[in-house]
């Protein structure tokens, strides 16, 4: 009876990740199935959301490959939940992953969501292609261009929504149920990948929920 039970866990979890359209992932199905790989960080079942999982602080990037998602351009919806920490909490979504050091991504610094100072203010939010364009690069080089502030910002103690729209040439980034993006990049890669996964940065723990996969 339990090995019938655990395949249809299995077989209903697959369908999940395999039918045209928008897709459902249940994040901690998805780890006891082994279907995150783990990149420079351990993942584990977060305690108070069984739904959710949550990856532990460490140096450098850290990643969670979700391996039977394919996505090349559609939305991406996610809820996140960092820490008002200031330099040590980075949360966001990594796509078009080539491998574990090159990939795009879109994050939060939630510390800066209860910022008073207008240039933190101006980094609640960033797009970055590594290795090549870090946050650094772009905000010496492109100041202002790939980051920005969030108007009304979610508590950065709480969980928050994000919605992120990929088309083959630009971003989109929302935030919660605003109907206007915080963020609206154009895109810097030109190699294509169809892997997605959760990303912390340097340093940063995360716990990630409900997360909605749409292709186009």
């Amino acid at each position: 009876m339990k090995q019938a039970t655990g395949f249809s866990v299995l077989f209903l979890f697959c369908m999940t990740l395999n039918t045209s359209g928008q897709k459902k992932v249940n994040l901690a199905t998805a780890l006891l199935d082994k279907q995150l790989k783990a990149v420079n960080r351990e993942i584990s079942i977060n305690e108070e959301h069984p739904k959710a999982v949550e990856m532990n602080a460490a140096e450098g990037d850290g990643l969670a490959v979700l391996k039977e998602i394919a996505f090349a351009s559609g939305t991406i919806e996610v809820e996140l939940h960092g820490e008002n920490n200031p330099g040590k909490s980075f949360i966001g979504i990594a796509f078009n992953i080539q491998n574990e050091e090159s990939f795009e991504a879109v994050y939060f610094r939630p510390f800066n969501f209860v910022a008073t100072e207008q240039i933190r203010k101006d980094h609640m939010v960033q797009y970055v292609h590594h290795p090549e364009y870090t946050w650094y690069k772009l905000r010496e080089e492109r100041t202002g261009e790939f980051e920005s502030e969030i108007p009304s910002p979610p508590n950065p103690d709480h969980w928050f929504k994000a919605t992120i729209r990929i088309s083959e040439k630009a971003v989109e980034v929302f935030v919660d149920h605003k109907t206007d993006p915080v963020l609206k990049v154009e895109r810097l890669a030109s190699d294509k990948s169809d892997k997605i996964g959760l990303w912390v940065g340097n340093g940063s723990s995360g716990r990630f929920r409900n997360l909605h996969v749409t292709t186009e």
